[in-house]
């Protein structure tokens, strides 16, 4: 016992250090690993993303009980949220709020009965479909441009829809908000785990810290370092 008093009294700066920083990511800001592409082309698999913690609230530290509500997400934040239904944390963009009506068709989403706007983007064609032979066989996905009633976005959406591409309308009560991730037709969602409840929403994901490329010896994508996820 007298090895362990010393030991801690000797590296006390040390843990303080490592205790403040548990509660800075806990309650202030965080980094979160995204490793699948259930969020592409915003996120792709291996981007570290900056999660602002107290972005909605202001929580106890290593709790889900908030002290004081600071605001409510908005359509087309993308948030980290530690879903029960799916047992992981997740991260999607909040397409529907308390009191809308959504409906999904054919990958094509109406909020209150109004249909939202969709367009091309530059470089439309992935580099991995752009890289198949020409004439051999189409592109697999296309990335689009959706106008979330007045904050605009890219999507992605397979060349053939999945089961997924249809839904709804669907009423979003209070409390709750439907997710979607930006891979339409890969993501596990709102419409495979129901809607999001407020309370599981840790923050909202701004920017990318660093990037490490999975396929290429987990070397570092400096194009990505501190890139914003806003449009």
């Amino acid at each position: 016992m007298q090895r362990v008093g010393r030991g801690l009294r000797d590296n006390k700066g040390f843990l303080l250090f490592v205790g403040l920083m548990c509660v800075f990511r806990s309650a202030v800001a965080d980094w979160n690993t995204v490793p699948t592409g259930s969020m592409l082309p915003t996120i792709v698999p291996g981007d570290r993303i900056l999660v602002d913690r107290l972005a909605y609230d202001l929580r106890l530290p290593f709790t889900h009980v908030s002290l004081a509500r600071l605001e409510d997400p908005a359509r087309g934040d993308i948030v980290v949220f530690d879903s029960k239904a799916a047992d992981k944390r997740l991260v999607k963009r909040v397409v529907g709020v308390p009191g809308d009506s959504v409906a999904m068709n054919n990958n094509r989403l109406t909020i209150n009965g109004m249909a939202l706007d969709y367009g091309e983007l530059d470089g439309t064609v992935s580099a991995s479909a752009a890289a198949t032979v020409a004439g051999a066989e189409s592109p697999s996905y296309v990335d689009k441009r959706e106008s979330l009633l007045g904050a605009a976005h890219a999507i992605r959406l397979m060349q053939r829809s999945s089961g997924l591409a249809n839904f709804g309308p669907v009423s979003i009560p209070a409390g709750y908000y439907l997710a979607l991730g930006d891979n339409r037709d890969k993501s596990a969602d709102s419409r495979v785990i129901g809607l999001v409840p407020r309370d599981e929403i840790l923050g909202r994901a701004n920017r990318v810290l660093l990037s490490l490329d999975y396929e290429d010896y987990y070397l570092p994508r400096a194009d990505r370092f501190m890139r914003s996820l806003q449009p």
